[in-house]
């Protein structure tokens, strides 16, 4: 190992006569001493720009033919290498911006190919002859930072070469954004927007017109497949279906493009990738097709991504077309000391051999010969006919400011004053923390600025070009972008309107209305869909709605479920209809009851009423008059007190009633009883075993009540989902087994009643009351038996109109069988009311 360095050495430095010998020799035709290469100035620091300026058009060649020179032509384009030559120039000039420094720059042309661009990396880190990076001899270079100008997708590449050697590199035109990965590319700087940063306004002109069934196109170039690998997953994230997407060249095999159009022919949006500003060129294939097609073809809108003017002219083919659109880059209000620089050059066709002394060299070993031109004098404007028109300098120029800018920066930062009072100069390594914040908005004659994630980016207007049949396109401005937020002019819309070129529709179905949802259709498109209508409760306030929104628990969907409306609050008031029927039964009830305990007050000492046990007849009229009051807690607005009253009290009350009727029952048992000889059960009658009767069975209905009342006492409540389009304002009975088993208890006496009044149906005597209490229970529990299927059955108010209906039918039905008879004997047949 140790002798092969100073092998390597000599062969460096040993210098051959004449051309080596190879069996393969390679020939590099575009870059021997005819073609440019590269263009130089020295300075205090070197900006190295790698541009396309030179294109080779390359000619096939069949494998027993050598190449030759004339195997190939070129283009050359000398606007991309004058832009970057003035504005140095123009910097230099200007004291005011780089004090007691000068830029220098090393401009190579990279031949739109990869190994172009490799060659000018090589050569930019070589200071040699030969092209051998990190070896010294000769010249030297203080790079500064590398301009990427190139056309060529290479950013990727460059990035990749000079990253070892720590060398910023700047890129003034849209790139890739996966350079933005600093973790990747630490040393690369974007100064102007990225590549594609458009594409989610496209996706918003998009979703603003509705347009959900579109066509992709592009050409078969990386910047092509860039597009297509972007932008169709972010159209599909947005509820847009792409149907037709297509990659070829203008020479392509159309035919799955023409079964795809075919099928889907009411796609009338296309959004188009073009890398050269030639519409006709890129879009006849589509129109071709077209006009293969039998019927009538409405007007494509076609959406092209490029930046810039379009080159229209006239073609048939544009009558299947209603409007090109793209987008343009919105300038800047710019001041009077922003046009410190002409802003146009005329520069004649031999600037190279008046204004550059060029020289060419070729190292022995090295494989390319390039020709190094040194600029000697001042690059000058010439105002005249032959001259070249270089235009739109203001971009180029505003990059150089802002290097010059951050240069500035870090010489007068605290660690470089004390630096720059000797030689040394600013190293490239050192230059990185000075660009990291990016004055290049500041500086651009466009408006830029940057987003929230620190990336460049712009708000472009849409320039729309509107065909007409034989005449000439109309140009507007469709609309523009406010901070990423779409602005569509109403005066363009207008204008279309009025020339009947309303812009079409580009969808697989209608809208869904309001109130509608969207449902997918099996084996199509997302944008394919039914439309049906929202579920119960829910409501959908704008078109094409994916879910509908449930309505606020106090809210209710009107029945084309558009909108939620507050929902009616309802209770058994005393000021409905059912209320007020309710009430006026139950207080005629009352009066009849107060008016038969009058009448048997005033003949209290007639026999019928002696023979019933006179003193369970009023406590059994009081329970009644009671009873027919009760209901009046259940009517109107539920409060805390009514709600804890109101079954205690009905339960209660009625226990007492039920209680006296099962008292005159065994009364009248006992009574039978007591008649027959010798029997013992005459000392059990009196006063004391009726109210023992009463007292008893009334008072476990008490305790029961008064434990429901203790442990989950009734509370008012509203009821927000059992009838929709009201909130139903109740009594939650705090345990639903307490109020049962109250219910329970209550129809347990009635049916004790029921069975002894039946028993004792047939027992002999003038005023038998058992065949009027069996009638009376019958009643009384066929109610309460009916009472409980329709009460679960019903909601909200009508479930205690159930009640109140059900404690007032029995309570009626107690006071008709039992005491209408003997009113009637009383009243009308006093001649039976005898011993």
């Amino acid at each position: 190992m140790d002798f092969l360095l100073p092998l390597l050495l000599l062969l460096v430095f040993w210098t051959v006569p004449g051309k080596v010998k190879m069996k393969c020799p390679l020939n590099l035709e575009n870059q021997d001493g005819k073609k440019r290469w590269s263009y130089y100035r020295p300075g205090d620091h070197l900006i190295s720009m790698i541009i396309s300026a030179t294109k080779i058009l390359q000619i096939k060649l069949p494998f027993n033919m050598a190449p030759s020179h004339q195997s190939h032509s070129s283009s050359f384009d000398p606007s991309r290498i004058i832009i970057f030559i003035f504005a140095i120039q123009e910097v230099n000039r200007k004291s005011q911006l780089l004090h007691n420094l000068t830029l220098g720059y090393n401009i190579h042309d990279d031949y739109f190919s990869s190994l172009g661009t490799s060659n000018a990396l090589l050569n930019m880190l070589s200071t040699g002859e030969a092209n051998v990076p990190n070896y010294s001899c000769g010249r030297k270079d203080n790079i500064l930072a590398l301009l990427d100008g190139a056309d060529s997708d290479v950013s990727i590449q460059m990035s990749t070469l000079v990253q070892p050697y720590k060398v910023p590199q700047i890129s003034g035109r849209m790139s890739s954004a996966d350079l933005s990965d600093k973790s990747k590319f630490p040393f690369f700087y974007q100064m102007f927007t990225k590549l594609g940063f458009h594409y989610p306004r496209i996706v918003q002109l998009l979703l603003h017109f509705s347009w959900t069934l579109v066509g992709l196109f592009a050409s078969d170039t990386e910047g092509g497949e860039h597009f297509m690998r972007i932008l169709t997953p972010m159209l599909l994230r947005n509820g847009i279906c792409v149907v037709i997407s297509q990659q070829f060249s203008m020479t392509g095999h159309t035919a799955l493009l023409k079964d795809s159009i075919s099928k889907w022919r009411q796609v009338n949006v296309f959004v188009h990738f073009m890398d050269y500003i030639s519409l006709l060129d890129n879009i006849i294939p589509v129109l071709l097709i077209f006009e293969g097609f039998s019927g009538s073809i409405e007007g494509k809108v076609w959406i092209i991504s490029a930046f810039g003017d379009l080159k229209v002219e006239r073609n048939r083919l544009f009558r299947y077309v209603h409007s090109v659109s793209t987008f343009k880059f919105q300038g800047k209000k710019m001041f009077k000391e922003d046009y410190d620089f002409q802003p146009d050059l005329f520069v004649e066709h031999q600037f190279e051999y008046k204004t550059f002394n060029c020289s060419f060299s070729k190292h022995t070993f090295s494989v390319k010969g390039r020709r190094r031109c040194t600029q000697n004098r001042p690059l000058e404007s010439h105002r005249k006919s032959n001259s070249i028109r270089i235009q739109n300098m203001h971009h180029i120029y505003a990059l150089i400011k802002t290097l010059v800018h951050a240069l500035n920066t870090a010489y007068y930062s605290r660690s470089m004053r004390r630096r720059k009072e000797g030689t040394e100069r600013l190293q490239p390594w050192k230059f990185h923390p000075f660009l990291e914040k990016n004055e290049f908005c500041n500086f651009s004659w466009k408006d830029l600025y940057l987003d929230k994630n620190g990336d460049i980016t712009a708000d472009p207007k849409i320039k729309t070009w509107v065909f007409r049949l034989n005449m000439d396109p109309i140009i507007q401005q469709l609309g523009s972008f406010e901070r990423e937020s779409l602005i569509i002019s109403q005066d363009a819309l207008s204008q279309l309107k009025l020339l009947n070129k309303s812009l079409p529709q580009s969808r697989c179905t209608e809208n869904c209305h309001p109130g509608f949802v969207k449902r997918a259709q099996k084996g199509e498109p997302v944008c394919c869909y039914d439309c049906i209508p929202c579920p119960e409760g829910t409501i959908s306030t704008q078109e094409d709605t994916e879910k509908c929104t449930k309505c606020p628990d106090d809210q209710y969907p009107t029945k084309n479920r558009v909108q939620c409306i507050p929902k009616r609050i309802t209770f058994l008031s005393y000021e409905e209809y059912l209320g007020i029927i309710l009430v006026s039964f139950a207080l005629f009830l009352f009066l009849t009851t107060g008016f038969v305990l009058i009448i048997f007050l005033q003949y209290l000492e007639t026999p019928i009423v002696k023979a019933n046990n006179r003193d369970l007849s009023y406590i059994l009229l009081v329970s009644f008059l009671l009873c027919f009051l009760s209901p009046l807690l259940f009517i109107g607005h539920p409060s805390k007190a009514t709600c804890l009253l109101r079954q205690t009290v009905f339960s209660i009350v009625f226990s007492v009633a039920v209680s006296s009727v099962l008292a005159k029952t065994i009364m009248v048992v006992l009574a039978f009883l007591a008649t027959k000889p010798g029997n013992r059960v005459r000392r059990w009658l009196g006063k004391s075993l009726a109210n023992s009767i009463i007292l008893s069975c009334s008072a476990v209905q008490i305790v029961i009540c008064s434990i429901w009342v203790g442990v989950s006492p009734p509370f008012p409540d509203s009821d927000l989902h059992s009838q929709p389009g009201e909130i139903i304002i109740q009594c939650n009975e705090g345990s639903a087994i307490m109020f049962y088993i109250v219910l329970g208890y209550m129809c347990f006496l009635a049916a004790i009643c029921f069975t002894v009044a039946f028993l004792a149906r047939n027992l002999p005597g003038a005023f038998n009351e058992a065949k009027l209490i069996t009638f009376s229970m019958l009643v009384f529990c066929s109610v309460w038996i009916s009472f409980l299927p329709t009460y679960l059955s019903t909601k909200g108010k009508y479930m205690v109109a159930v009640q109140v209906f059900s404690i007032l039918a029995s309570s009626a039905g107690l006071l008709g069988c039992i005491f209408f008879p003997k009113c009637y004997i009383i009243i009308v047949r006093p001649d039976l009311n005898t011993k």
